[in-house]
């Protein structure tokens, strides 16, 4: 028994599936807690598998090297003085479940199951997991640990039953993505548990983009009385250590980090970032292209992916056609030269009117309409492919969460590309982070500080320039009314009745829903990106794409 720990938390970036890479990470962990000292090292959930490896989990072999993989970590433990917790994968009587493993000198010293499986929102583990019974403490070092497993501290039983059996301290490991105010919720609730148990709680996350998930790390813990003792990096890897003392049967920490929380204004630009690099780099692309058209969308994913990869890895292209304004061809180059991005202008105006020349015969004399538009936005689609495919680049494409929610976007032409760091950030949201970008440059951005976004594009109309003074409110509401009826449609699912009662015209709400409801197939098509609110469109929000309700609450 001792009544002093020293407890390192590894709050690491997997990838899913790459058992090899993520056994390294592991590796490297344990190497760095031996020369800390410490006495324990935990990872977050299911980190050697990554999280969350969905259909990965129906794969046999898949499971037999997730075992294999933390059999060898285990192993690793001998003669190192470091008892590890590690989060992974485990058959039990043919049964799967989200499990972690303690290993202490080469031996795997006790098994832990999830008991509480999420089945909401993003997450899906009754698909894939048996769930565990009420557990045990485990006992490392003498101390009596308990390991509840993320969802499990939602649940006030898994907490108060370890407690009630004999557990000093709580170490959680949680696989627990980022979206708004993500990271003040977790801290309540971590409150509430260790003020109703009276047992100090270590939280570690994991962080990372996978997919269209960002995980913001912020780990940290708190004791009884609710002291905030110990807070790890956001949006970043951290290896935090920290010293435990036993005083009068209590654990209290002695020396803890304690790192400023990222603002909820900073707080979508990291994750936009982090999770537009490890998109892009996970899978295998160092640089990327975009169409900078001198809007303020363009503009903000070409300031994003400056910072997550430097100017050096960005190709903006400037794309006109007839339409194309002198103050977007001036705001597009000014913009470009201020981040420093490889600018090339590429016109459409032959490959558009040899498109057009050659439908002649079968669109006849009908008047022109959004076939001769689309026509303009699929040809520049066509040609950043290209660009694409011949130099190696991830196309990024820059639609955001309003756009998209009334199908405001052209499928096979401006929604082209592999990720798409705006699709969950409505449109006032992208003004507002432009300007906050303007005047802040987080310390793990790689692009310029300053004033990156010409003041021009930001004070300018919106506008898709594919016919003469076109302005995107000459099909849609001012975007402040737009992203209000969007919001209460598709972030709190109000009846339309209650969004007209707000203020709202009752024959514009309609309009909106059905907008909505028809661009659902466009959606279903649209590239990544990453989530930023509870109810982002792919992974917050799955309606059917052929959908007959109606709400009635307006006539």
């Amino acid at each position: 028994m001792t009544d002093q720990l020293r407890i390192a938390l590894a709050q690491l970036n997997p990838k899913v599936g790459d058992l090899p890479g993520n056994l390294a990470l592991a590796r490297k962990a344990l190497a760095d807690a031996k020369a800390a000292g410490a006495d324990i090292l935990m990872f977050s959930e299911l980190f050697l598998t990554g999280y969350f490896p969905d259909d990965l989990l129906f794969k046999d072999q898949f499971l037999t090297d997730a075992i294999a993989a933390a059999r060898a970590m285990v192993a690793e433990t001998r003669g190192a003085g470091v008892a590890v917790i590690l989060p992974t994968i485990w058959l039990d009587g043919g049964r799967l479940h989200n499990a972690v493993l303690v290993g202490e000198d080469g031996e795997i010293t006790a098994i832990r199951y999830k008991r509480e499986l999420p089945n909401s929102d993003v997450f899906y583990e009754k698909r894939y997991f048996e769930p565990g019974p009420l557990a045990l403490p485990v006992t490392i070092k003498g101390v009596s640990v308990g390991i509840p497993i993320c969802e499990d501290i939602w649940h006030p039983s898994v907490c108060e039953h370890l407690a009630m059996r004999g557990a000093e301290i709580m170490l959680c490991p949680n696989g627990s993505p980022y979206w708004t105010d993500k990271q003040h919720i977790r801290k309540e609730l971590v409150r509430a548990r260790v003020a109703e148990d009276g047992v100090p709680m270590l939280y570690l996350n994991q962080v990372g983009g996978q997919d269209e998930l960002v995980f913001d790390g912020a780990s940290f813990a708190i004791e009884p009385g609710d002291k905030l003792v110990l807070q790890g990096k956001s949006f970043e890897t951290d290896f935090i250590v920290s010293d435990w003392v036993r005083a009068d049967g209590r654990w209290t920490c002695a020396n803890g980090r304690v790192e400023d929380l990222t603002s909820v204004e900073e707080a979508p630009w990291r994750a936009c970032v982090l999770g537009l690099r490890d998109y892009v780099l996970k899978n295998g692309f160092s640089h990327v292209v975009l169409g900078l058209s001198g809007g303020i969308d363009s503009a903000v994913v070409a300031a994003m992916a400056a910072d997550a990869f430097g100017p050096d890895k960005v190709h903006a292209i400037m794309l006109p056609y007839r339409y194309t304004s002198e103050a977007s061809l001036r705001d597009a180059k000014d913009c470009a030269d201020r981040m420093g991005l490889r600018y090339d202008v590429v016109a459409i105006g032959d490959p558009v009117d040899g498109a057009l020349a050659g439908l002649k015969p079968i669109f006849g004399d009908r008047p022109l309409d959004t076939a001769e538009e689309n026509i303009q936005s699929r040809m520049r689609g066509t040609i950043l492919m290209a660009v694409s495919n011949k130099l190696g680049s991830m196309l990024l494409t820059t639609g955001n969460k309003s756009e998209m929610g009334v199908g405001y976007a052209t499928i096979y032409g401006d929604m082209n590309g592999g990720y798409n760091p705006l699709k969950d950030m409505f449109k006032m949201d992208v003004y507002a982070l432009a300007s906050w970008r303007n005047a802040h440059l987080p310390g793990d951005c790689l692009g310029r500080a300053g004033e990156v976004i010409p003041q021009s594009i930001i004070d300018k109309a919106p506008s898709a320039e594919l016919r003469p003074d076109q302005t995107d409110q000459d099909s849609l509401p001012p975007y402040p009314v737009l992203d209000d009826i969007l919001t209460c449609i598709v972030e709190d699912e109000m009846a339309l009745g209650d969004i007209v009662a707000r203020g709202h015209d009752a024959a514009l709400v309609k309009r909106i829903e059905r907008l909505l409801n028809i661009a659902e197939y466009k959606r279903r098509q649209s590239a990544p990106g990453p989530k930023l609110t509870p109810r982002a469109f792919g992974q917050g929000r799955k309606y059917p794409i052929t959908n007959g309700y109606k709400d009635l609450t307006v006539g």
